[in-house]
């Protein structure tokens, strides 16, 4: 598990950071306001995790121009692929990872019915955090919410799910983790991968 960050309270010089970076970009939506976020908070039964609070809240709630490839989703919509036919997202829920897991690379997963490996695979995309946005091919960026990793971002796809901002010797994505971290490293432009 990665510490470090400062998910109860938000730094002011990332919310500026994360201002500055939205204040250039177009299609940044109004903020949603701290009525609409302790709605959300309240419906679904969490906390978000700073600075992301205090971003919806007050600097902007979705971004046309990104991150990700396909914009930053306003608080509590999902992409349009996400699909209907899925099972019904659980925030509050843990979120069930601490480290990468690419579950196409295991060997058990032909042996499994797809009944069995959904259920496996399904609460890492359903439990305990919320959809930032796709960069298309059913890959998804989750914030998460809940549990040891509140307040990473976590890139989720059919093959897998992996951290952002991974500090590990060999990292397959590295950056800063966190929301900030997140958001910086897609506005200088970088690829996020490190082979890439």
């Amino acid at each position: 598990m990665m510490t470090g960050m400062n998910t109860e309270n938000c730094d002011p010089a990332e919310l500026a950071a994360l201002r500055e970076i939205c204040a250039s970009r177009p299609g940044a939506a109004p903020p949603a306001g701290w009525e609409a976020v302790h709605s959300f908070e309240a419906e679904h039964g969490i906390v978000l995790p700073e600075p992301y609070r205090t971003f919806v809240a007050e600097v902007c709630d979705g971004l046309r121009a990104g991150p990700p490839y396909y914009g930053l989703l306003p608080l509590a919509e999902t992409p349009l692929d996400w699909g209907a036919d899925r099972p019904e997202r659980v925030l509050s829920a843990t979120f069930p990872l601490t480290a990468a897991w690419l579950w196409e690379a295991e060997e058990d997963e032909e042996a499994l019915s797809n009944e069995e490996f959904e259920a496996r695979v399904a609460p890492v995309f359903d439990h305990g955090s919320l959809l930032l946005g796709t960069d298309g091919c059913g890959m998804y960026w989750h914030l998460v919410v809940t549990g040891p990793q509140r307040g990473h971002v976590w890139q989720i796809a059919g093959e897998g799910a992996m951290p952002f901002g991974t500090q590990s010797p060999d990292p397959v994505m590295p950056g800063v983790p966190g929301f900030t971290g997140w958001v910086s490293h897609w506005a200088q432009g970088r690829s996020w991968f490190a082979d890439a």
